[in-house]
């Protein structure tokens, strides 16, 4: 069974405390940032879960996500739609778990760290 790497989830965490300004007309610079991750969260809770994880650990991640942003309903959407684009891209590709889906879950991982950590450093409080 795979673990999911502290870095990440302290990353995440860090990430998870980005605030924004929620009247903005003009798009945060950090939004294509949020949205990859939410998509990246997707992709993670299906396929950790195909190769042995069982549970909704990074579902509840993305909860944690949407809870800390607290976006208006349009852009509450955008997060769920990139959620589950992240979700069903995998959904459609793998019914097993294998080599080049344990690959993809360590890509994935990787990403997801190396996202959160910059959006926290340039971004967060």
């Amino acid at each position: 069974m795979m673990r999911a790497s502290l870095p990440l989830c302290a990353c995440l965490a860090v990430a998870l405390g980005v605030s924004t300004v929620h009247a903005q007309a003009v798009e945060a610079p950090f939004e294509p940032g949020l949205m990859r991750l939410a998509e990246i969260l997707g992709s993670l809770h299906f396929l950790r879960n195909l190769c042995g994880e069982k549970g909704d650990q990074w579902r509840v991640e993305m909860q944690k996500l949407l809870e800390t942003e607290n976006p208006d309903p349009d852009r509450r959407a955008r997060f769920v739609a990139s959620f589950n684009r992240g979700y069903r891209s995998f959904g459609s590709s793998y019914s097993r778990c294998t080599a080049s889906a344990t690959e993809a879950i360590n890509r994935y991982m990787k990403e997801g760290e190396a996202l959160s950590r910059d959006i926290a450093s340039r971004y967060g409080n």
